[in-house]
């Protein structure tokens, strides 16, 4: 098998969930397409399903189970939230509106994130509201470019039409008024993940005195930008290498190498012919050599000019 991680079990788990990656597939064609004997292919598949890894659709088949998509959700949600949050405050201050983002879930749509309008009337939805997937901007949105199937589904009850999607994927946002409360206007535009499917919706609400009934004419460039900036960033980050680490702390206290105390330094600067002194006295003298005071310590100090010499001679200047 390949990619072979040495724990069979595990590889053989995941082979099942790559073949259901697919599509639906019964428990002959998860045989066929894994190589796993029969009792071992069905002992995995119901193990899986046990744990909401696999489910059964309506003919019996093996699909993939919605805890798979629970833990894509999380494993992106950070990054997702981190990059909308400076955006969101961005997209409110700009329209002067309340800004959110929505992820679907199952048959609801979950607030995420937001940036509220500080003062004045405004449509506040707090991060952890869950609302319908029946009515509003973002339901539209999030519904417009699913599946045909779940498209057909989802406009059972909605208050919205098939017609209403297929503008929304022509222009590439939704405008709602009064849909999912009284009074409240919205303007939503999607935020694309990977290979251009729809992981959120950005929207901006308030009251429809000041959005209007035609809130997509004073904010749809707004929210559409907001919506292409993040998707633009996420993708950024998902190419991008990981960031280059600081050195560990014991590399980063190696000392300068010219301080280097190793065992061959010599015990005096003043020995050390590599890097010459400046010399103290006021005009430079020929090297006669070590200093008179032979001392092999480090703490050894050369004789300084204004000191007495050991052995006296009348200077010559006094000849005279």
């Amino acid at each position: 098998m390949d990619n072979s991680s040495g724990v069979g079990v595990l590889d053989k788990t995941v082979a099942v969930l790559a073949t259901l990656e697919s599509g639906p597939a019964s428990l002959a064609q998860l045989v066929a397409a894994t190589g796993l004997a029969r009792p071992t292919a069905h002992r995995i598949a119901v193990a899986l399903e046990r744990h909401r890894m696999v489910t059964r659709d309506s003919q019996g088949r093996f699909v993939l189970g919605p805890r798979i998509a629970e833990l894509a959700t999380a494993a992106g949600e950070d990054r997702l939230l981190a990059v909308a949050q400076p955006i969101l405050v961005q997209l409110r201050d700009l329209t002067g509106e309340s800004a959110q983002l929505y992820r679907r879930q199952g048959n609801s749509r979950i607030c995420v994130a937001a940036a509220e309008r500080a003062t004045g009337l405004r449509d506040t939805v707090p991060v952890g509201s869950v609302l319908p997937m029946s009515a509003g901007s973002a339901a539209q949105v999030l519904l417009a470019w699913e599946e045909p199937e779940r498209v057909n589904r989802g406009l059972k009850g909605a208050r919205f039409t098939a017609s209403s999607l297929a503008q929304v994927r022509r222009r590439g946002w939704a405008a709602s008024v009064a849909e999912r409360e009284a009074g409240v206007a919205s303007v939503s535009a999607p935020v694309r993940g990977q290979g251009g499917k729809i992981i959120a919706a950005i929207s901006v609400s308030g009251p429809i005195e000041r959005l209007t009934r035609s809130p997509g004419r004073l904010h749809s460039a707004a929210v559409v930008s907001a919506g292409e900036k993040i998707s633009a960033l996420l993708w950024r980050n998902a190419l991008s290498p990981p960031a280059e680490q600081s050195p560990p702390a014991h590399l980063s206290r190696v000392p300068s190498l010219s301080h280097s105390p190793g065992p061959a330094a010599v015990p005096s600067l003043s020995h050390n012919p590599g890097q010459p002194r400046p010399q103290p006295q006021p005009r430079p003298r020929p090297s006669r050599g070590p200093s008179l005071s032979h001392s092999p310590g480090p703490a050894a100090v050369p004789a300084q000019p204004q000191s007495q010499p050991r052995f006296p001679t009348p200077a010559p200047s006094r000849r005279w």
